[in-house]
């Protein structure tokens, strides 16, 4: 197991249904949703299960249902001692990956992301921001875009995804010379994303300073296996450092190609995606080619991943 990974996904990997069969194959899923339903205020099984879209996909029912969903999948693996070298998650799901590596309870970190999910809606509502993947160029290109863009407006990177691939964050204006000169820059494409505000931006910055009272409250404890920080792509273990990157990440662009490239550095040669969707399966398939890769977001596929893999 040393040379294995556990990656969790954000907001974009939600779906009507999610979870579902989950829940109906395990008592202690269902008790997960139960006490989730109480921490959060509602009923967080029918919004996955039943939907519509449109409200699984506002941001205060999405982050509350990606990350239990990660979590219901952990539940179902309590028993099977599987021990990765590393943890990592996408934006939301670094609150998985935490949970996964015992930093923080699960009851915990939900509490953490009703608050965090309520408080960036409340940021996006009063702000006038959006976000649009830059598709191709290169670091250089990023640099000089978001130089050349400050003289209209905010923009800055807020996702490095993979090669060739970051998203942009920003207000309206900063957003919109991006859309409109990305090509004199050496972008191949710019794709405006439906969101509902500018994550990882400076327009979070209200959100984040909220934030930091509510993790104030949260007890971390040291992680039993390193989780790779969005903010700063290395690994990290102590609960303050835990503590104070979370506060950043809000409004600092997550490094996922970077923290998969230092997991690999580090010797890790198989990731496994928890939770719905397969997001960052394929980011991780874009970043690395010579890599194992697996997703466990449905019974099935925890059934596959445990006739292929050793028990630690």
């Amino acid at each position: 197991m040393s040379n294995m990974a556990f990656i969790f996904p954000g907001q974009a990997s939600q779906f009507v249904g999610m979870a579902r069969d989950l829940f109906e194959s395990s008592e202690r899923v269902r008790s997960l949703f139960e006490t989730a339903a109480e921490i959060l205020g509602f009923d967080l099984a029918d919004v996955c299960f039943n939907g519509p879209l449109d409200k699984l996909t506002r941001t205060e029912h999405t982050q509350p249902a990606v990350l239990v969903h990660s979590l219901a999948v952990l539940t179902l693996m309590e028993d099977m001692k599987f021990i990765p070298r590393f943890c990592a998650g996408h934006s939301l799901g670094e609150y998985s990956a935490l949970a996964c590596a015992g930093a923080v309870t699960f009851e915990d970190a939900i509490a953490a992301v009703r608050d965090r999910s309520r408080l960036m809606k409340a940021a996006c509502d009063s702000t006038d921001g959006t976000m649009t993947a830059a598709i191709g160029g290169d670091g250089d290109s990023i640099e000089k875009l978001v130089a050349d863009a400050s003289a209209h407006g905010v923009l800055q990177p807020a996702n490095f995804n993979s090669p060739g691939q970051v998203v942009l964050s920003g207000d309206r204006k900063g957003v919109s010379f991006a859309q409109e000169d990305y090509k004199s820059y050496g972008f191949k494409r710019m794709l405006p994303l439906k969101v509902g505000g500018a994550f990882h931006s400076p327009l979070m910055r209200h959100a984040a300073d909220r934030m930091a009272n509510t993790l104030s409250e949260i007890k971390f404890v040291s992680a039993k296996c390193p989780v790779v920080a969005n903010v700063t792509a290395e690994p990290v273990e102590s609960p303050d450092e835990i503590r104070d990157l979370l506060v950043r990440q809000i409004t600092s662009p997550v490094k996922w190609m970077q923290s998969v490239e230092k997991m690999y550095e580090l010797g890790v040669r198989r990731f496994v995606e928890i939770g719905p969707g397969k997001v960052l399966a394929g980011l991780v398939k874009k970043t690395l080619s010579d890599v194992g890769i697996d997703n466990i977001g449905t019974v099935e596929e925890l059934e596959r991943f445990m006739q292929t893999t050793e028990v630690a």
